[in-house]
């Protein structure tokens, strides 16, 4: 009896890997056991990357809208709130992209804040 090597599937698994590997450096490219280790370490930081990037782009909204308010006389957390009060619906990525872009209509935003505060 033939000896059975199942070699087509594990070909294309072994090409799916190299695959993956596409642009690594050095052995991790073209060597099946260290190519499998960086794959599996890389797709996982690809994940965890994928949250850490939301959560540092609303750090830095959260950061220039801060700095905008502070411009035109009001702390950030006065200014979120006055916007709740108020019951504006602009999210942080507009309003940070408004105080970089177009400071005077930001300005605007800051006075409706003041006049919910109060």
């Amino acid at each position: 009896m033939s000896r059975a090597t199942n070699a087509v599937a594990s070909h294309r698994r072994k090409k799916r890997m190299f695959k993956l590997a596409k642009g690594f450096v050095g052995d991790r490219k073209n060597h099946l056991r260290l190519t499998s280790g960086a794959v599996m370490r890389a797709l996982a930081y690809n994940y965890r990357s994928r949250k850490v990037r939301k959560r540092e782009f609303r750090s830095l909204w959260i950061t220039r809208i801060s700095a905008a308010a502070k411009i035109n006389g009001i702390s950030y957390s006065k200014f979120i709130y006055g916007l709740k009060q108020a019951s504006c619906e602009l999210d942080r990525k507009v309003l940070a992209d408004m105080a970089v872009r177009d400071p005077n209509s930001f300005a605007a935003v800051v006075g409706f804040a003041k006049k919910a505060l109060v």
